[in-house]
């Protein structure tokens, strides 16, 4: 793994080269439910803006949050502002070396933890991303879902056993390449991997089958309205509340379907001479269910002189696309 790494693996990676804690922890959180390929623009800019710890401490948090729009799964940037804020009240802004701390930070589980002190201080523990899952099922022949219990306890102690004494770094960067790059989900690349005359699956012929896919249950289905409501070349922004999905991010106001728009606009926004446009649905997917977004059009010719709820604004459309919104809102924006 160590030789294949060398000469094959990814070298070129923007958190690559320094072994900056800040930077292999900032990417390894980017990296969760997030291929590579989109996350390196990403990564890039907000470096770029929150170039250490102490910068992404004292940032406005609606501005993580603008940084991370689009990525998705977006506890992750309110989580990593929040470690950041702890590294400089309790650690002075350093990261600390020990795993077993670095794990106690908010958003960094066991893999993310050993992977930070692997990475970046040659530290011997084992990571378990889902790239190493996958390469560890295949070559150990390894039974079972991979989330249970049972067999990711297994798959720790492979991880465990496996892990080298020197090369740290290295062999950590290997296994999840390898993954990434040849024994990938669909379609591995069996000729070229330096791990084929021990691997199981492949002797076996079993590869397509490991690891053992969870059985899942179809995804409930729910669904909801999106109130556009335009002004003088302006739009409506809500802020979200900061647990549940896209916690923390501006919206156009929700709204039960059964109810009327206008009435809703006037009552809450003192919003009058109200036009009305059904626009497509739109169909956005989250890890435990389906979103259907019914979005709808209000055009308002007078406000009244009461202000709008608070936390609501008005924003002119390039300002509104530029806010830490969520995808489905960035598409709507732009379709306008």
């Amino acid at each position: 793994m160590i030789a294949w790494q060398r000469t094959h693996g990814r070298h070129d990676l923007p958190w690559q080269g320094n072994g900056d804690p800040y930077a292999v922890w900032v990417s390894e959180i980017m990296l969760q439910q997030t291929q590579v390929a989109t996350v390196v623009a990403y990564f890039r800019r907000f470096m770029t803006s929150f170039p250490d710890v102490r910068s992404l401490a004292r940032a406005d948090a609606d501005e993580v949050l603008r940084h991370w729009s689009g990525l998705g799964y977006y506890a992750r940037a309110r989580n990593l502002h929040a470690a950041a804020q702890l590294l400089v009240s309790r650690f002075g802004a350093s990261f600390p070396r020990d795993p077993d701390v670095i794990g106690t930070l908010p958003g960094i589980g066991r893999s993310t933890a050993a992977a930070i002190a692997a990475l970046s201080f040659g530290l011997p523990r084992a990571i378990l991303d889902g790239n190493a899952k996958r390469v560890l099922c295949r070559v150990f022949g390894v039974e079972g879902d991979p989330g249970s219990g049972t067999t990711l306890r297994e798959l720790w102690s492979l991880a465990e056993a496996l892990m080298p004494e020197h090369d740290v770094a290295i062999y950590t960067q290997g296994i999840m390449d390898l993954g990434a790059m040849v024994c990938v989900r669909r379609a591995p690349a069996c000729a070229i991997c330096p791990l084929s005359a021990v691997c199981v699956a492949r002797r076996q012929r079993r590869v397509g089958e490991l690891p053992r896919a969870r059985a899942r249950g179809l995804r409930p289905q729910r669904s909801v309205a999106l109130l556009i409501v335009r002004h003088a070349a302006r739009v409506l922004l809500e802020k979200r509340p900061p647990a549940g999905i896209w916690g923390g991010l501006w919206c156009f106001p929700e709204a039960p379907l059964a109810d009327d728009p206008a009435s809703i606009c006037q009552r809450r926004f003192g919003a009058r001479g109200l036009s009305v446009t059904s626009l497509a649905p739109l169909e956005h997917g989250f890890t435990h269910f389906r979103l259907r977004i019914h979005p709808l059009r209000i055009e308002v010719s007078e406000l009244s002189d009461r202000t709008a709820e608070p936390g609501t604004v008005w924003l002119a459309l390039q300002d509104a696309r530029s806010a830490a919104i969520p995808t489905p809102v960035r598409k709507l924006l732009e379709a306008m």
